[in-house]
């Protein structure tokens, strides 16, 4: 009897221990390393076309636009698909999608970065003066500059060092990224002037997000 029952427990907890089949079959280190070699290589594309474009002199009417908003956009898009880590990660049981946070957000800085230079470079040819003017005339210019420097010790803190520098105060900087990208939907709503489809699409995906967020905070869930 007492025989009996420890064999079913210790198949009960072989049982429980069995993968569970598709996306909740766990994924190996080294699974992991393919997974992010293979996004890093996908997230240059972006700019990788933009190069292909301006060699092909393919880069439309007003090329310094279509560069400037090109790196905006995808700067955003890759902040959004940061903040749908964890809402995924919920959702589908797959853990290791924590491990492409930091490189999806690495790459929302480096778009953002281009965004910035292709404006004050090749818009403003670094002149100082008529970016100062630029930025208190037009709102959207200065909640864009806003949402690029609170990027900066994002990005500055990213890496292992500063996690265990900063200790809890870590994650308490890094919550500004749902300001920030509040900042860079309000950039780009304001900035278009008659097509809103775009800003109201990004706008709907981060209120989905922010909701989501919500709810996980209400579970004591926010990683």
């Amino acid at each position: 009897m007492g025989q009996s029952a420890a064999l079913g427990r210790g198949e009960g907890r072989k049982a429980e221990s069995k993968p569970k089949p598709g996306i909740w079959v766990k994924v190996s280190a080294q699974q992991i390393k393919r997974i992010k070699a293979t996004v890093f290589l996908l997230a240059l594309l972006p700019l990788v076309r933009l190069v292909v474009l301006g060699f092909m002199d393919n880069l439309g009417a007003n090329p310094v636009e279509f560069v400037i908003h090109s790196n905006g956009t995808w700067a955003l898009t890759f902040l959004m698909i940061t903040l749908a880590i964890t809402p995924l990660r919920k959702i589908t049981g797959l853990n290791w999608l924590v491990a492409l946070r930091r490189l999806l957000g690495l790459y929302a800085f480096f778009y953002a970065v281009l965004h910035f230079l292709s404006y004050v470079w090749l818009d403003q040819w670094f002149d100082w003066a008529s970016i100062t003017k630029d930025v208190a005339k037009h709102r959207y210019v200065l909640v864009g500059f806003a949402a690029f420097l609170c990027l900066i010790p994002l990005a500055a803190t990213s890496n292992n060092a500063m996690m265990r520098r900063l200790g809890g105060n870590w994650q308490k900087l890094h919550r500004l990224v749902y300001p920030i990208a509040i900042l860079g939907v309000t950039h780009y709503w304001w900035l278009v002037k008659k097509d809103l489809t775009q800003p109201i699409v990004y706008a709907m995906v981060l209120a989905l997000l922010l909701a989501c967020r919500a709810v996980f905070r209400k579970k004591g869930v926010d990683r």
